[in-house]
């Protein structure tokens, strides 16, 4: 099929469209004619590689995929997941040839924004635009995805929502300006305890809202703290049968409108964690040095393995660590043949008196200080200094060689 793109003209989205399927293309070239008349289209008759395509994608101008996921699902989803991580100017529409609840569940999660089911309509693809326009505010204004950062304990009581509360605010500090702190607890989220706050509304009615989403009704959805928009578990969970099982909707929305995303989890098991582990940039895995939570430890990482929650994204946190009670940190990532990330010092009474006034730990406090230091490495900033250092002592050196 021709190439009808014409790269001198300046436009501000371009239209890709992904399919070995003849009569699927041919079925969806006159819709997008009539809609999307304006916008240059290409055509790829195969599953090109994800490397090539991200290449093609690489400019200003906003693109809009149309990709095929049903001709060959694995590469359709592979390729899928690949985009997702493009970049900004990429929004992503799966192209169904039927409703197939566990494939658009899965198309969603990959990183589509919607989905086009067969035989396909103006009235579809106006719908799935409009879903677009919504985010696509933060898109125009160059904002990138947000980063998102999972809180997930190894067993109850380690710390994981004093973590995460903490977190939110000490990347606040470092000049970040838009951050969600999200508590995606089903059974018992505690984030109004500890931050003393109190909302009419929960995770559960963005949930039921998720359609129809846009500022004005997420920031009524929200209760700022100190600087940070939070997002609470519900106070009682309903008596329906069926309890939710997919947050994405809700994240999926939220990553367009703010720089970093904090999710407190209530564990690692089962399907509404594992979909938050999915989503996350990062997950911190919250233990402490006992013998008990180190174990849960090793059982929660052999579950995420096990689910295909890839070790590279997973960060091992001790929290109330003490040398002198329970295993050091070089026997614990023996132990767990993982590296320990961070370890939070145990600060019993600095803690407690942060949660009694519902503020923030102060930043002098042995917590506060190792808090700031895992902010800092989470944002990569640490990693930019060393190598600035280095760069800047290498230049050193070849200076006084030099002389």
């Amino acid at each position: 099929m021709p190439n009808r793109e014409s790269p001198a003209t300046p436009v501000s989205r371009r239209v890709v469209v992904i399919s070995p399927n003849a009569h699927m293309v041919a079925e969806l070239e006159p819709i997008l004619q009539a809609n999307l008349a304006d916008a240059p289209t290409n055509y790829f008759k195969g599953y090109p590689s994800p490397r090539d395509l991200a290449g093609a994608l690489t400019s200003t101008a906003a693109h809009l995929v149309f990709l095929d996921a049903v001709s060959d699902r694995e590469q359709a989803l592979a390729l899928l997941g690949e985009l997702a991580r493009v970049g900004n100017n990429v929004q992503l529409v799966a192209l169904l040839s039927g409703n197939d609840p566990d494939l658009i569940l899965r198309c969603l999660r990959a990183g589509a924004s919607d989905f086009l089911l067969q035989p396909f309509s103006s009235d579809q693809l106006e719908g799935a635009l409009a879903k677009l326009s919504r985010i696509q505010p933060a898109l125009d204004a160059g904002r990138e995805p947000a980063k998102v950062i999972a809180v997930m304990p190894a067993k109850g009581a380690c710390g994981a929502t004093t973590i995460a509360c903490n977190l939110a605010f000490y990347w606040k500090r470092l000049g970040v300006k838009k951050i969600l702190l999200a508590d995606l607890d089903l059974l018992a989220g505690t984030m109004s305890f500890l931050l003393k706050i109190k909302s009419n509304y929960s995770f559960l009615d963005a949930l039921a809202h998720a359609h129809e989403l846009d500022k004005d009704l997420w920031q009524a959805m929200v209760t700022p703290s100190n600087g940070v928009d939070v997002l609470l578990s519900p106070e009682m969970m309903s008596d329906s049968p069926q309890e939710p099982r997919d947050p994405s909707p809700i994240l999926d929305f939220a990553r367009h409108f703010y720089d970093v995303i904090i999710l407190d989890a209530s564990s690692v098991y089962g399907e509404w964690n594992l979909v938050q582990a999915r989503l996350a940039s990062e997950l911190l895995l919250v233990t402490t040095n006992e013998l008990p939570a180190l174990q849960a430890a090793q059982r929660a990482l052999s579950y995420l393995d096990a689910n295909r929650i890839g070790r590279w994204k997973v960060r091992l946190v001790v929290n109330r660590y003490h040398r002198d009670v329970g295993l050091n940190r070089d026997v614990i990532g023996t132990a767990l043949h993982t590296e320990v990330f961070e370890s939070v010092p145990s600060d019993y009474e600095a803690v407690q008196k942060s949660l009694m006034d519902g503020k923030p730990v102060p930043s002098a406090t042995p917590f506060g200080k190792s808090l700031s230091q895992l902010a800092v490495r989470l944002s990569g900033r640490a990693e930019a200094a060393q190598k600035t250092t280095g760069l800047s002592g290498l230049l050193g050196l070849f200076s006084r060689t030099t002389k």
